[in-house]
């Protein structure tokens, strides 16, 4: 078996200067003197002990050594292989791999000058993780800006009442076009919102939006009570007073804070202590709550079981297939009479032609969403239709 705990004796030198870069270590016992040759004679750089790391960013960026580690004391060591080190970095957020490899450039580039070492040669070309954690860094304080200057934009989706055939409300949908890119994919910036704290301006934003969209519906007379799906993250439900602040606003708008309908969408980290306290929540204060793209992803039965959802969305996926594939089909009417019988309502999501609409009237559906019906539009191109 291949070892991976090393043993040095006082004095034994562990790697030199310019070695190539075939392993790092742990220390478990024992000190290590790291030095460097500056001027002909070695120069102190650092002393490590146990639980320290040894000679890790040579591997991570496959260059020779830059200093000698000599061990002062008997030290043990576990031997950590670039594959190991390797498979963290490959799993690890493309914003870190960045700022990681920008510090190994100055910490090389300090060291060299330390040792009066002027390189001749050009800088080499950034590597590819490099340069995707730049390039997410730069989108993230692009998404900054256009939050600043509410350059984002809100489209609104609408629902229809499949018994009635009427409009009943519409989901809110955030999109993005970026200055030099264009339109930006929603799965790539509210992804990149949700791994910061920017999901939490950006969902008020959503909410500020679709107040204002309820209220200009309501002055037009569109419907009794037009609705407005707001899609909240698991980031959001973590905040403390979301419920509060849509009811506030309703409040303050003048309208039903049920004409705020929150959706959630599955994920493998539902928190279901939490969202059953928001669904109770929501409940008292009048908002009903949906799971959104049920049937994909993280899907769990556990969902329904344990949260007392209103509504549920049929994720498309399965509607694209239904009309030709009777397997497809017969998950769509399992699913909806299971949902039926939670005593919840459903939506479902594609219908892109007739023959899917009549399908979700025999099956009694209550909601209907897909470019068959309507298409994401901002508010005044909805107004401006209205007559």
């Amino acid at each position: 078996m291949e070892t991976i705990r090393s043993t040095f004796a006082p004095g034994e030198v562990i790697f030199r200067e310019g070695d190539p870069p075939t392993t790092a270590f742990l220390i478990e016992s024992g000190v290590v003197e790291i030095t460097a040759d500056q001027g002909g004679r070695p120069v102190v750089l650092s002393r490590l002990g146990p639980g320290d790391l040894l000679g890790e960013m040579a591997v991570i960026d496959d260059s020779p050594r830059t200093a000698t580690a000599m061990a002062v004391e008997a030290c043990v060591a576990l031997m950590i292989d670039r594959t190991q080190i390797n498979e963290r970095l490959t799993q690890t957020d493309p914003i870190v791999r960045a700022l990681l490899e920008g510090q190994l450039k100055r910490y090389r580039g300090a060291l060299a000058a330390m040792q009066g070492k002027v390189s001749t040669q050009p800088a080499a070309a950034p590597a590819a993780s490099e340069i995707a954690g730049i390039g997410k860094i730069r989108l993230e304080s692009q998404l900054r800006e256009a939050l600043a200057s509410r350059a984002l934009d809100l489209r609104l989706q609408p629902i229809l009442s499949v018994a009635d055939s009427q409009i009943a409300g519409y989901e809110a949908l955030i999109r993005w076009t970026h200055p030099e890119r264009g339109a930006v994919s929603p799965a790539e910036f509210i992804a990149l919102a949700e791994e910061t704290s920017l999901i939490v301006p950006v969902g008020e934003y959503v909410l500020d939006v679709a107040c204002a969209a309820i209220t200009a519906l309501r002055e037009r007379g569109v419907g009794l009570n037009p609705f407005v799906a707001i899609n909240v993250s698991a980031r959001q439900l973590a905040e403390e007073g979301l419920i509060d602040r849509i009811v506030d606003r309703a409040v303050a708008a003048d309208f039903s804070p049920g004409q705020i309908k929150v959706e959630i969408t599955e994920s493998q980290a539902l928190n279901y202590p939490q969202v059953a306290l928001v669904i109770e929540r929501c409940h008292q204060a009048g908002i009903r709550v949906a799971l959104d793209d049920f049937g994909t992803g993280y899907s769990s039965l556990a969902h329904l079981h344990e949260l007392p959802f209103d509504t549920v969305k049929v994720d498309q996926a399965f509607v694209r297939q239904m009309m030709t594939q009777p397997r497809a089909m017969a998950i769509v009417r399992a699913i909806v009479s299971m949902v039926h019988g939670l005593g919840a309502d459903v939506v479902v999501e594609g219908i892109e032609e007739q023959a899917e609409l009549d399908v979700l009237a025999e099956l009694n559906c209550r909601y209907a969403q897909g470019y068959f019906v309507g298409k994401p539009q901002t508010l005044d191109e909805i107004l401006s239709r209205l007559p």
